[in-house]
C-alpha cells in the first residue's frame, strides 16, 4: 500500500516532568522528519525558536542517527530532518526515537510511533486527538526552571510572582495566565511545514516540496 493512503499515529511525550505532558497526533505516512518536527512544535505548545534535533536507530541495526539541522561548524553529520522520510525509520509500531528541542533549556521528548492507520477522507491531517497538560514556557530555564515558575505562581502577592506574571505578559506567546493543567486538543493548529521551512530559512533558499 501507498504511504498517502496511511497515517503515523505518534505519542510525544516531554521527559524528567511529573505528571506527565504528553499529546498524541497523526500525520501522513509520507512526512518527512521535518514536518514531523513542525507537528510536534505545534502539539505541544513550542514556538520553534531553537535547535532541534532527532536521534533515532537505523530498521534492524545499532547505529544511532542524528536528523535535524546539519551542523556546519563541526564534524559531527546530522541528517537534514526535510530530507529523510519518516518512513525510512518508523518501520513498524514500537520505534521510538529520541527528540531534543532547545539545546540551552534542554527539552528532552520521546516520539513513539503508536501505529499506522488508514486515512480518513474527512480528516486534515496532521492532527491531534489527545493530550495532557500545559506545554512550559519557552526560555523558562529547562526543567528545574519550570519547576521554579510553578513554585512561584503557587506563592501569589510576592515580588517573586508579580516578576514572573510580568515576564509571562511581557512574552512573544503572552503565557499568562499560565494554567499548567490546560490542554485541548481541539485548540492546536498546525503550520504548513513547507511556509515554516521558508521563514527558517529564507525564501531563496532551495528545497523542493
Amino acid at each position: 500500500m501507498t504511504t498517502n493512503k496511511l497515517i503515523y499515529q505518534f505519542r510525544v511525550e516531554l521527559l524528567e516532568i511529573e505528571p506527565s505532558i504528553w499529546r498524541r497526533i497523526q500525520v501522513p505516512a509520507e512526512y518527512s522528519f521535518w514536518d514531523l518536527h513542525v507537528a510536534i512544535q505545534d502539539s505541544m505548545g513550542w514556538l520553534d525558536y531553537h535547535l532541534h534535533e532527532y536521534r533515532v536507530k537505523r530498521p534492524h541495526g545499532r547505529k544511532v542517527v542524528e536528523i535535524g539541522i546539519p551542523d556546519t561548524e563541526t564534524d559531527r553529520e546530522v541528517l537534514s530532518g526535510w530530507e529523510v522520510p519518516i518512513s525510512a525509520f518508523f518501520v513498524q509500531p514500537g520505534v521510538a526515537a529520541a527528540y531534543d528541542y532547545d539545546f540551552g533549556d534542554g527539552w528532552h521528548h520521546k516520539v513513539l510511533l503508536e501505529g499506522i492507520l488508514l486515512r480518513e477522507p474527512s480528516i486534515k491531517y496532521p492532527v491531534c486527538v489527545a493530550g495532557e497538560r500545559a506545554c512550559p514556557p519557552e526560555d523558562c530555564g529547562g526543567v528545574p526552571g519550570y519547576e521554579r515558575l510553578l513554585e512561584t505562581l503557587s506563592k501569589p502577592r510576592t515580588e517573586e510572582y508579580r516578576d514572573m506574571v510580568a515576564w509571562l505578559k511581557g512574552h512573544a506567546k503572552n503565557y499568562f495566565p499560565y494554567k499548567p493543567d490546560h490542554f485541548d486538543p481541539a485548540e492546536v493548529k498546525f503550520w504548513n511545514p513547507a511556509k515554516r521551512w521558508k521563514v527558517a530559512f529564507g525564501k531563496n533558499a532551495h528545497r523542493e516540496f
